[in-house]
């Protein structure tokens, strides 16, 4: 087999599990137009933080392919479900990735500090009540709390940890979630950002920021 993201008839399902739609598309999508830039920045270890049915960890090997032999890619879940599928996702598409059900990388900080060269997330970025957020089943996919940050305020600095110098990260965010600020965020923190994809369907305006480290800011 051969592809070069992965087939939604292979991905594996779970009704407590976040099911690919279109942030998930536009989110590969954005790997696939930077494709040129990923192989040429022959990444180690990529991670990818809610992996959920496993689309995306499974197009990102695949999108680098024999390419990239020797990296090593690693993909949390909160959701045990979406562990158990991420792997039959996997198995289906002949790739490899570690899998972990822990909350964003609780337990890995030590381990993995420093080290990520391409992080992917599709965070929870929907606007909700505050209670939603942590919930445990398929609610914790989307639950974003006020303004759709609460989670993605929470991964920015535990990124921020991980990456390795020449570490990119790539996230997908909503228009209600302020990417411009988001944007700002991560400066303070030493980072350039572009928006490498933009897409807007009936229900949300999304946008693909791509991070990394800059020492001229």
């Amino acid at each position: 087999m051969n592809f070069r993201t992965a087939q939604i008839r292979l991905v594996s399902s779970h009704p407590e599990v976040y099911e690919p739609c279109d942030d998930s598309f536009a989110l590969v999508d954005a790997l696939l137009a930077d494709r040129t830039n990923l192989v040429q920045h022959q990444p180690t270890l990529c991670m990818e933080v809610g992996c959920g049915s496993g689309y995306v960890i499974t197009s990102l090997a695949l999108i680098l392919g024999k390419e990239s032999v020797g990296a090593h890619f690693i993909a949390t879940d909160i959701n045990p479900h979406a562990v158990r599928v991420t792997q039959e996702t996997l198995e289906a598409h002949g790739v490899h990735a570690e899998l972990i059900s822990t909350d964003i990388a609780l337990g890995l900080e030590q381990r993995l500090a420093g080290s990520v060269d391409v992080m992917v997330v599709n965070p929870p970025y929907v606007p909700t009540p505050e209670d939603e957020v942590g919930c445990e089943g398929i609610v914790s996919a989307w639950a974003g709390g006020e303004n759709g940050r609460v989670v993605i305020d929470r991964i920015l600095p535990i990124a921020d940890n991980l990456l390795s110098e020449k570490g990119w990260l790539y996230m997908v965010t909503l228009a209600a979630n302020n990417p411009i600020q988001i944007c700002r965020t991560m400066r303070e923190k030493g980072y350039a950002s572009r928006i490498v994809l933009q897409r807007s369907t009936e229900e949300e305006s999304l946008h693909i920021i791509k991070f990394w480290r800059d020492s001229d800011i």
